[in-house]
This record gives C-alpha cells, sequence and structure tokens, in this order.
C-alpha cells in the first residue's frame, strides 16, 4: 500500500473517533483535553491529510484505481460525521446539514452513473470551493462550542440580524473597545461566523452539484456523439432521397 491510500484510510477511521470526541466527554476524562480543542484538532488533521493525499500521489505518480474510489468516500464520510454531531449538539441546523449530505449523495450517484458508462467526472473549481467551505465552517463551529453546545442562548441564530442575539452584541462590543475580550466572547464571533458561512456551504452545495451535472451532460453528448443539427441533416436528407439498404 502506498502513502497516499494510507493517508485516505487514516481519515476514514478518523471519522468514528471524531464521532466520539465530539459527543462525549471522551477527551476530557481520558485525555484531558477540552472536546472543542480535541474535535477541532482531529478534524483539521483529517482534512490536511485530504490535502496530502492527492498531493503526494500526483507528485510520486501514485494515483491509482482504489485511491481515486476512497478518496471522495473518505472525505464525505468526515464531512457527514461532523455535520450529524454539530446537529445533534444544536450547533448546525438540521435542515441545511440534509441539503449538504443531500448533495453527496447525489453527486455519489452521478460518479456511479458516469462509472458505468465509462466517463471519468474529476473535481471541479466549484467542488473543491465548496470542501474548503465546509473545512472552515465545521472548525469554526466546534471550537465555539462550550461543552458540546452553542455559546448563544437562542433556538434559531439569526443571521443576518446577529446582533440581536445579547451574547453576539456583547461580544461585538468588547471587540470595538468597549470591554475586554474573554475567551466566550470569542467563541461567540466564531459561531456567528460559522452559522454565517453555513449559508454559503449551502450555496455553494447547490453550485457544485449544478456543475458536475453539467459536466456529465456534456462529456455523455460527446461520448455518444450526438449533435442535433447533423442528426437533424441527416434526417432531412433521408427524406428526400431513396432509403438506405436494411433501412425500415
Amino acid at each position: 500500500m502506498n502513502l497516499p491510500n494510507l493517508l485516505t484510510l487514516i481519515r476514514i477511521f478518523i471519522v468514528p473517533l471524531l464521532v466520539v470526541v465530539l459527543l462525549t466527554r471522551f477527551s476530557e476524562d481520558w485525555i484531558g483535553l477540552p472536546q472543542h480543542i480535541a474535535g477541532v484538532s482531529l478534524f483539521l488533521f483529517a482534512a490536511i491529510t485530504d490535502v496530502l493525499d492527492g498531493w503526494i500521489a500526483r507528485r510520486r505518480k501514485q494515483v491509482s484505481r482504489i485511491g481515486a474510489l476512497l478518496d471522495p468516500i473518505a472525505d464525505k464520510l468526515l464531512v457527514s460525521a461532523a455535520f450529524i454531531s454539530l446537529v445533534e449538539n444544536r450547533l448546525a441546523p438540521a435542515w441545511a446539514v440534509v441539503i449538504i449530505i443531500g448533495r453527496e449523495f447525489a453527486v455519489s450517484g452521478l460518479r456511479a452513473v458516469a462509472a458505468g458508462e465509462g466517463l471519468a467526472i474529476p473535481a471541479s473549481k466549484a467542488g473543491k470551493f465548496k470542501m474548503f467551505t465546509q473545512v472552515v465552517t465545521i472548525a469554526l463551529l466546534i471550537t465555539s462550542s462550550v461543552d458540546g453546545q452553542p455559546p448563544v442562548v437562542t433556538k434559531a441564530f439569526p443571521v443576518i440580524a446577529f446582533w440581536t442575539v445579547p451574547e453576539m452584541r456583547a461580544a461585538l462590543m468588547h471587540l470595538f473597545g468597549h470591554g475586554d475580550m474573554n475567551w466566550l466572547d470569542w467563541r461567540v464571533l466564531f459561531y456567528g461566523l460559522g452559522r454565517g458561512l453555513l449559508w454559503l456551504v449551502v450555496i455553494s452545495s447547490f453550485w457544485s452539484m449544478y456543475d458536475y451535472f453539467r459536466g456529465f451532460y456534456v462529456n455523455a453528448r460527446a461520448g455518444l456523439g450526438i449533435n442535433y443539427e447533423k442528426r437533424g441533416q441527416r434526417r432531412a436528407d433521408g427524406a428526400g432521397g431513396p432509403c438506405e439498404p436494411g433501412r425500415v
């Protein structure tokens, strides 16, 4: 087994450990690390392996079929596990996570269909941007948690009118010089920024999904050799001339 594939497998094995750290007090009771520090460290380490495995595979020319298969699976497992844990901890709304994970299933299904047709769908710039925003958003939300819970007391965080949340208003006042900043203020700011970026993740999920489906459609047309103008011309020629042998 080469190093890129090993890094991919490490990322897969990190997923259940990440869930345990985010949903229990395992890190505090057994390691002595606060839950949010252990969680964000583990998540960012896994995200770094995602960058390294592809870079090493291209640099050493160790790109393999098993790596191409496992890498997107590892990414989807990591992101899905992190987002579902955030929903359980009330750090992210369920509707947004359903959209994000639903997009992952849709693109995975599209890749399976494309592979069956002998087509390859490479990662698009929109997909890479989506992955980057997901990593930043998840890291901010994990860091903002207080004992696995949101740092603000509100049922639905108002992203557009974020200043109406008392904790956010106090944190902003401290940030701009009206008092001393403390760690809770930073957590509130991280939480607000993470919830705002979550909208960007949802939008980029739709954008990248459209990009993948459009790429599949274009590649499928090119692979089948479909040209509607030429096909129409052939039909017109066939209608005005004798039938070809064997044509009914």
